[in-house]
């Protein structure tokens, strides 16, 4: 019976760390990979915009937090530090704060979390996300999604193992040494614990939202408006960049940091 739980276990493992590496491999390759469209269809040559910035430097959610925080310096928006944002004046700029209106609702007022919720999935989003992936400055989200998910699953047959080894101990009979069985456990245990470490260790960069050109972009530090690499309203480049941490207005801080309830 202890070998069917021991193949049980490498099966488990061989298969998890397999999936990894080959993850890895492919993230690796797309963050590293040329562009597929022209210069012209990426982003503005002279460097990123706003949005662009804040996609590739926290994803939807970071974008969403600087629109809300432009509309709310122009007065268009009131954010209140219990997590609230309410329309002052229902007319967007541009797509994105279209998009943001639209997020709100009717009503006029919406949940922070909520709205960062709704643009992630919001047309004028995913045309930009699609344009930075197309530009090779963005990984696609499969490879995003991909690499997390076999690094779980490495998590999870680590605990497959260990369950494996802890049911052969008990179910040997009484007596039994079982040194030498579970130490053939200890193999596929070290594979997949030592796979996941490195995976946590080295997938940081395919686990993010820029590719290795996304990411030379942002160390450039040319960000500027929202449509335009122009420069951008005073504290924005750096919540673009850094999150709400980086703005001065504790308000502003406490209203993105809300969950909202």
């Amino acid at each position: 019976m202890w070998l069917l739980f021991l193949l049980l276990a490498w099966v488990a493992a061989v298969v998890s760390c397999v999936r990894v590496c080959r993850r890895a491999l492919a993230a690796g390759l797309a963050a590293h990979r040329a562009p597929d469209a022209p210069p012209e269809s990426g982003p503005v040559p002279g460097g990123l915009t706003l949005y662009e910035t804040a996609y590739l430097s926290g994803g939807p959610h970071r974008l969403a937090d600087v629109v809300l925080v432009l509309m709310a310096h122009q007065r268009r928006l009131h954010l209140a530090h219990t997590g609230w944002a309410t329309v002052v004046d229902p007319v967007g700029h541009d797509p994105v704060e279209r998009a943001t209106l639209t997020a709100i609702g009717p009503g006029g007022q919406r949940r922070i979390p909520a709205v960062r919720h709704a643009l992630a999935t919001a047309d004028a989003v995913r045309g930009l996300a699609d344009r930075l992936v197309r530009a090779g400055l963005a990984l696609p989200a499969a490879t995003r999604t991909g690499i997390g998910a076999a690094v779980r699953q490495v998590r999870v047959a680590a605990l497959v193992v260990l369950l494996a080894a802890g049911a052969t101990y008990w179910m040997a009979p009484p007596g039994a040494d079982n040194r030498v069985v579970l130490a053939w456990f200890a193999l596929p245990l070290v594979l997949t614990l030592g796979t996941w470490a490195v995976a946590r260790a080295e997938a940081h960069p395919y686990t993010g939202w820029a590719t290795e050109a996304g990411r030379a972009l942002l160390r450039d530090g040319r960000s500027g408006g929202p449509e335009r690499p122009e420069p951008a309203p005073a504290g924005l480049a750096g919540l673009a960049l850094h999150g709400p941490e980086a703005l001065a207005d504790p308000g502003l801080r406490a209203a993105l940091h809300s969950s909202g309830a």
